[in-house]
């Protein structure tokens, strides 16, 4: 479809029209830096890698992603601190160890099929502690809904009536928002503590001294960190603390997840590398049952980056993709989403290509977005189903409908299948088994084939056609690309393989200093007039990233509404607030203000002068300059607001009448 110049509607075009009409707008802009290339988590491998290469055949390297927005903080942590910018646990690894660490990650509503894993870590005797603002339901305990994981059909059966789940946290540490590093400071000040006391009954100092480096430092910069400073911080009880250290002290495997609750803060970077502080103090990377394990949430997010997409290239990675397909990649890094939508903002980025996603909900700051995209001279989105980014287009505006991983993708050759990467390192072929929706969906390896044909023509060094006809042929030129993808083809046939992984799989670190490293980050209070407070985003059951569902979050007890902000019910009454009431909220960084209207009340377990709501539809308080230090990820998960009672509440109660009548 495309929404020409000009014109109300989209309208039908043919596919080889729309490559031409965005060939033409392409070669007409002042330069290849005029473009993006963005990228979702849902693109396989085999699209990534075309699509990167056809970028940089292009001359960018303007290739942001969905990364940018969540992990691209545990990938700098992790790089400096180990050398790789992955987590190093393999999924058997939680059979094995003695404790888990779930930080600022709500498995039940975000990852739910982590739940059978936690389960299973559980009954095979790991302890877990919740370290979340909010006392989620999914940390609490699970019922396993799959039938197929019980041998007496029975026992599934009496399960799912009478609601006897699997007790899952055995401590829950209630910390502030944004109070994670802290809380991991003070857990380690009681270990060192320990350790002084009675040598070896905390740390493994064989690990430390052979494997590591900067620990004096580190071990001097965490005992000189007064308690009054990490209680205030933390929100938490220094009897809370402790008993988080003891569960510690007693195991000799440990494993820490997290997912955005700690990759959207501006100090994001110095509190995962915090969490990798926790972990090289006993020894637990390299070894059985223990490591770091970043949770990601959608199906290729780390796939894509493994493949290439990375406004930051390597320079080894560019001197394999010259060799094996004859040109000079341009060496001028690129943008990442943010620096993305900020030169869309000013015109210098002028054609928006997304594969995938929806660019309207997902980044922050969702006004300035949406200016930035019209502002471009052409928008394209590949996209499985419609959304609202559709609805806010360049001059020209084109919706390019790709085959889903569930539909049959037929090429010259037959039947394809394609691959992804897990967030454990794992490659899995994903192949489709319902006939497509219709007959003029393409793949996405082949729209990104037609594209850079109609574009590059005769500068172009690949044969395009020749890949999209068979993708073993696009796996076979992976393979002499990027690193672990050896027998590519062979091996993914045979059964799914991991990566390797130096940090994990020989306790080698591949950064500088050769050593995994201690780092040391300074704790900051939180900044907040007497009438402000945190306020963290979540998501609902019924949601998957931007894709909304339903309008029920039944963990949470709320039903018929996202338009929610919680609050605990100490700061409700203090406020001269009633559950229920609508107020609006007023966002703060630096000098900017921004405001959304009629939000409802609710009382949530939740710790003092700390709030939540739902992503996306507070995105409209995150500011576009408000990002991650080192990371430049938007903070969505600590921002400073102001509450006040809605002026005007009719017109917003007429609203959520009609949709709940609608839902």
């Amino acid at each position: 479809m495309v929404k020409r110049e000009g014109a109300s509607h989209y309208q039908p075009i043919d596919w080889n029209d729309a490559f031409e009409l965005m060939a033409r707008e392409l070669n007409a802009l002042p330069t290849p830096n005029a473009a993006a290339f963005y990228t979702s988590g849902r693109t396989s491998n085999e699209a990534a890698f075309l699509y990167q290469l056809f970028a940089r055949q292009f001359g960018t390297n303007n290739l942001p992603d969905c990364s940018n927005m969540c992990h691209e903080s545990s990938g700098v942590a992790l790089k400096e601190s180990i050398g790789i910018g992955k987590g190093c646990v393999r999924l058997e690894d939680f059979e094995w160890t003695d404790a888990i660490f779930i930080i600022g990650q709500n498995p039940g509503t975000n990852h739910p099929r982590m739940m059978t894993t936690l389960e299973r870590a559980k009954k095979s005797g790991a302890t877990i502690v919740a370290i979340n603002p909010i006392r989620e339901t999914g940390l609490i305990s699970v019922v396993n809904p799959n039938p197929q994981e019980y041998r007496n059909p029975l026992r599934f059966a009496a399960k799912m009536l009478f609601n006897h789940g699997t007790p899952l946290g055995d401590s829950w540490l209630p910390v502030r928002v944004n109070g994670d590093m802290a809380a991991m400071r003070g857990i380690m000040k009681e270990m060192l503590h320990e350790e002084e006391r009675r040598p070896g009954a905390a740390l493994d100092r064989q690990f430390i001294d052979q494997y590591t480096t900067g620990f004096e430092e580190f071990a001097a910069h965490v005992c000189a960190t007064p308690w009054d400073q990490i209680l205030e911080i933390s929100g938490l009880t220094r009897e809370q603390i402790r008993t988080a250290a003891e569960i510690a002290m007693r195991a000799k495997r440990i494993i820490c997840c997290w997912a955005m609750g700690l990759t959207q803060h501006k100090n994001a970077v110095a509190t995962i590398q915090e969490v990798m502080n926790f972990l090289l103090l006993g020894g637990n990377i390299g070894k059985r049952g223990a490591g770091p394990c970043p949770v990601r949430g959608h199906s290729n997010v780390q796939g894509d980056r493994t493949m290439g997409i990375w406004e930051r290239m390597t320079d080894a990675f560019r001197e394999k993709l010259s060799h094996e397909f004859q040109f000079s990649p341009p060496r001028e890094h690129g943008t990442n989403t943010v620096e993305t939508i900020k030169k869309m903002h000013e015109g210098k980025i002028q054609f928006f290509f997304a594969m995938g996603g929806n660019f309207l909900a997902a980044p922050p700051d969702t006004e300035y977005t949406a200016k930035a995209l019209h502002k471009c001279r052409v928008t394209a989105h590949v996209s499985t189903k419609l959304n609202r980014a559709h609805l806010i287009t360049g001059e020209i505006g084109l919706i390019l409908p790709c085959l889903g991983r569930s539909e049959i993708d037929r090429q010259e050759s037959g039947e394809q299948f394609v691959t992804v990467e897990d967030s454990m390192g794992i490659i899995n072929p994903s192949r489709g088994h319902a006939e497509p929706a219709s007959q003029h969906l393409l793949s996405e390896p082949a729209i990104v084939a037609g594209l850079a044909k109609a574009t590059l023509g005769s500068r172009s060094t690949v044969g395009w056609d020749g890949l999209v006809a068979n993708y073993d042929r696009i796996r076979d030129r992976i393979e002499r690309v990027v690193p672990g993808f050896e027998n590519f083809n062979a091996r993914i046939r045979k059964d799914v393989f991991y990566l390797p992984n130096d940090a994990r799989d020989r306790r080698k670190f591949n950064n500088p200093e050769g050593k995994a490293k201690f780092s040391i980050s300074q704790l900051t209070p939180p900044n907040l007039a007497q009438d402000q407070y945190l306020m963290t985003t979540v998501r609902s059951h019924d949601q998957f990233n931007t894709t909304i569902y339903g309008l029920n979050d039944r963990y949470r007890g709320v039903y018929n509404g996202r338009r929610v902000i919680f609050m605990n019910g100490d700061d409700i009454k203090a406020a001269g607030l009633r559950q229920g009431q609508l107020v609006d909220l007023t966002s703060y960084y630096k000098d900017e203000m921004r405001t959304a209207c009629h939000f409802m009340v609710a009382p949530m377990e939740i710790a003092r002068r700390c709030t939540a709501t739902y992503f996306p539809e507070a995105n409209v308080l995150v500011s576009i300059n408000n990002s991650a230090d080192r990371s430049n990820t938007p903070v969505s998960k600590s921002l400073v607001i102001s509450i006040a009672p809605s002026p005007d509440t009719a017109a917003a109660v007429n609203r959520i009448l009609r949709e709940a009548s609608q839902a």
